[in-house]
């Protein structure tokens, strides 16, 4: 199915016609280190918790609470994980599709249908690819606040591991705290080598 026959009437017949829909997100393709989070979630099909949104739009604070709600209200999670050295290897397309792939595959219940958010995946499970699926479908909107949680907690742990970059706060994306810290102190081995290429470049521009 396309992404723009996504609407109304196609969200009420396939809650409708399935049981079982697993909502699929990720987060984490953009930063300069640490790992693809990926998450899939199966809630029950009456759950409406208030303030689930796309994660980009909500603060930690009302993350961590939706969390719980959502842990609460859903019939199946997992979490599926693609680290730097993959995504140097892979390139960051298909580590991510490897990484939710994983997540569909670790959930306790097969759904009878994949809500993903505009990707498509190798899975005999039926399939819908939404655009801005992480805002507009239930389901994507929570597995992208479980995602956003997991990859935050793990990269507020590396920052204790290697201080000096700011991953508590930059979560590894290329800020200018974390430019900085690279400036000084190098690489990590948390370090996407594909996504330095630049940085190296102005480094030897300065030689």
């Amino acid at each position: 199915m396309k992404y723009s026959e996504y609407n109304d009437d196609i969200k009420k017949e396939i809650y409708e016609k399935y049981d079982y829909l697993a909502g699929i997100d990720e987060v984490g393709r953009g930063p300069l280190a640490g790992p693809v989070v990926t998450c899939a979630v199966v809630m029950k099909k009456d759950s409406h918790i208030e303030g689930v949104t796309d994660s980009k739009k909500l603060s930690r604070k009302k993350m961590l609470d939706l969390k719980e709600k959502i842990l609460k209200d859903c019939l199946a999670y997992s979490y599926g994980y693609a680290n730097n050295h993959k995504i140097d290897q892979l390139n960051i397309k298909e580590a991510t599709h490897r990484a939710m792939e994983d997540a569909l595959n670790g959930l306790e219940i097969v759904p009878d249908i994949v809500l993903i958010d505009a990707e498509r995946i190798n899975t005999p499970i039926p399939q819908l690819n939404i655009v801005k699926g992480d805002l507009n479908e239930y389901a994507i909107s929570c597995a992208s606040i479980l995602a956003k949680i997991r990859r935050d907690d793990i990269m507020i742990n590396f920052a204790k591991i290697y201080p000096g970059y700011h991953f508590e706060t930059n979560f590894g994306y290329g800020t200018k705290a974390h430019y900085e810290g690279l400036e000084r102190l190098g690489e990590t081995p948390i370090h996407r080598q594909t996504f330095l290429r630049k940085f190296h470049e102005r480094q030897l521009s300065f030689i």
